[in-house]
């Protein structure tokens, strides 16, 4: 190819198109290569997108079967999933080709095909027919996500045990699911199932649920979900499937040792954690360093230890969310610019997509303890809020942690509808360093859930009004 790029970037995830779009809005000729026949990554085709489609779906009909009576709503409703997952693979389409307009608009030219990196500077595109051209740049970033991690000697046949890509194309809801993993996936998309019918059962090695979130919240969001009909085994390990028969049995046992049981199960759904992708991309071969868990090696700016190759998202150090993904994009767009890119990683929300739903940005309580700063708590429960009693939506609360001396609030934890919308005033409270006062003296529309943040707030000084 004649043609040479300022930029070409390996994946057209959340991180690689975000990168290319805001490349080539600050000027530079961008190139983008895509393994699959469609743009967006994991995210958009078979992660982010597909399960909050059926996650809202399936709380539809959840609140049909056991909420309407209540608000004086009498219906009868039948379950088609055929129609439940149209709705789902329309929304995955009309995600994936919106982000081929935007490429297009942005004047981003698209190879679609395996790309590997045969020289700094040179990227090999390899399409399904086995055709290759070459494109010739003067930068590489890698931005090639994960793929979901896999427990050893277990066979993933994405119809009986299935990791989250096959969770989300079921054709009948299984009468008994096996989780094994209690992270965000597992528990989002056992919800799906059990929203639909499905006995659940998770098993966790570690003893607790969502590793990394504040322990109280997770302690919390686990008596919820017994509530909803969930079943934990924590501190087990499966060490075996047999897959011989109708059903499905799963060895497990416990993490420290002891003796062994079977648990049956219809679908078992591997959700363990992911890994990062990239093998095959022909690092190796031009030098590019590699930690212990697979991902790149790179420095503060996202350069790996080969000039003019650099990595972002899930390839590297740092949460595997979408969002910190499409931030790192943008920071190494700007960097190869002259500009300051930067992503303040204190300050990435996280979202479990439940009902209620999760949602925490900063510090744990157990990060502060961790590191002995002298700290607060702010709380509220949902069942002081106006409005949650109106939506009956009264589960959980919210939990702010702030500096003992400074007030500035370090942390904030939300269990309740909507969490993951109003987690994102306490993420700009944070961005500019403000203090759990600012919040408490910030005037909230009444009634709205997010009153209970103010009140939490509130809560860090001399204490709520409401509870």
């Amino acid at each position: 190819m004649s043609d040479k790029f300022d930029l070409t970037i390996i994946g057209t995830g959340p991180g690689g198109y975000v990168g290319a779009i805001r490349a080539a809005q600050l000027g530079m000729k961008v190139a983008v290569v895509e393994k699959r026949a469609t743009h967006g990554g994991t995210c958009l085709n078979i992660g982010c997108i597909p399960s909050k489609a059926l996650l809202h779906a399936s709380e539809l009909f959840e609140e049909a079967n056991h909420t309407f009576a209540k608000l004086g709503i009498q219906v009868e409703p039948e379950l088609n999933l055929g129609d439940m997952l149209k709705h789902k693979d329309d929304t995955v389409k009309s995600n994936t080709t919106g982000i081929e307009f935007l490429l297009k608009k942005n004047k981003i030219t698209a190879f679609l095909g395996l790309g590997t990196i045969e020289a700094p500077g040179k990227v090999k595109v390899t399409a399904d027919d086995g055709s290759t051209q070459t494109i010739e740049t003067t930068n590489i970033v890698i931005a090639t996500g994960s793929d979901s991690a896999n427990l050893p000697g277990i066979e993933i046949d994405e119809e009986r045990v299935v990791t989250s890509t096959g969770a989300l194309e079921l054709k009948e809801v299984p009468k008994k699911l096996l989780v094994v993993g209690a992270g965000v996936i597992g528990l989002e998309l056992g919800s799906v199932w059990s929203r639909l019918g499905a006995e659940v059962t998770v098993v966790e090695y570690l003893d607790r649920i969502l590793p990394g979130m504040d322990s109280e919240i997770a302690k919390n969001f686990q008596r919820t979900l017994k509530k909803q009909g969930f079943k934990f085994k924590l501190g087990t390990k499966v060490t075996g499937v047999d897959k011989s028969g109708d059903v499905l049995k799963a060895t497990v046992e416990p993490a420290a040792g002891g003796d062994a049981e079977e648990i049956e199960a219809d679908v078992i759904l591997v959700a363990i954690g992911r890994t990062p992708y990239t093998q095959g991309l022909g690092l190796e071969a031009v030098g590019v360093e590699l930690d212990e868990r697979g991902r790149v090696k790179t420095d503060a700016h996202y350069k790996s230890n080969v000039d003019g190759i650099y990595a972002i998202g899930d390839v590297i150090v740092g949460p595997m969310l979408a969002h910190k993904a499409e931030d790192e994009g943008v920071a190494i767009a700007e960097i190869l610019a002259g500009q300051a890119g930067h992503v303040n990683y204190g300050v990435i929300p996280g979202v479990v997509y439940t009902n209620p739903e999760v949602a925490s940005v900063g510090q744990t309580e157990d990060d502060v303890k961790e590191a002995g700063i002298d700290y607060k708590i702010g709380k509220f429960n949902f069942t002081a809020n106006g409005r949650a009693k109106a939506m009956l939506s009264t589960d959980g609360f919210v939990k702010i942690i702030a500096d003992k001396n400074t007030d500035r609030v370090l942390g904030a934890h939300i269990i309740g509808k909507g969490a993951g919308e109003m987690i994102h005033e306490l993420a700009v409270l944070m961005e500019f360093g403000g203090s759990a006062e600012d919040l408490a003296r910030t005037c909230h529309a009444h009634p709205t859930m997010s009153e209970a943040v103010r009140e939490a707030a509130l809560g860090c000084g001399d204490g709520t009004i409401h509870m």
